[in-house]
């Protein structure tokens, strides 16, 4: 019987960001880890990618282990083929998001945060489908023109912005 649910997505810290995102190919895995190590000097992370044929095995690299088990257990607990977890730290998604978006193998991403999460998923029988993100709280209001102020602040003392 068909069955929508969520998974809360697990981190080590709450400064880890995760990204969602989804591949067709086990070739992603190398390829994502070759093109971390060279986006984002010192970027720590785990990945995992679930095969959606053939051993239908979670396939994982990184160079944290701490990474590597929540990416695991993550891809693991969504359960969608073809779906891919990975967990950063040290480095923002946005230094890193050009990078996965230009691998060949990822057809989308779903979410990029540090936010808490959760995975929106519909099952039938063996297979299972990521339907959406739930990334953080719905807003509170409408930003002011000091809330303004504060984020362009903000983007130049982080040196997103001149």
């Amino acid at each position: 019987m068909p069955n929508i649910y969520t998974v809360e997505i697990k981190k080590d810290n709450e400064n880890d960001n995760v990204i969602i995102g989804q591949s067709h190919f086990i070739k992603t895995v190398e390829d994502v880890y070759e093109a971390l190590k060279s986006s984002c000097l010192g970027i720590e992370f785990g990945f995992a990618f679930n095969e959606a044929s053939g051993k239908r095995l979670v396939r994982y690299e990184g160079n944290n282990d701490t990474l590597i088990k929540y990416a695991v257990e993550n891809a693991m607990n969504i359960g969608a083929g073809h779906i891919f977890v990975l967990i950063i730290r040290n480095c923002y998604p946005i230094n890193i998001m050009n990078a996965l978006k230009n691998i060949g193998e990822v057809t989308c991403i779903y979410a990029a945060s540090s936010n808490d999460m959760k995975i929106v998923v519909f099952s039938e029988n063996d297979s299972r489908a990521v339907i959406g993100v739930m990334d953080g709280k719905s807003p509170t209001g409408i930003e002011t023109d000091n809330d303004k102020r504060e984020r362009k602040e903000f983007l130049r003392k982080i040196g997103y912005k001149l």
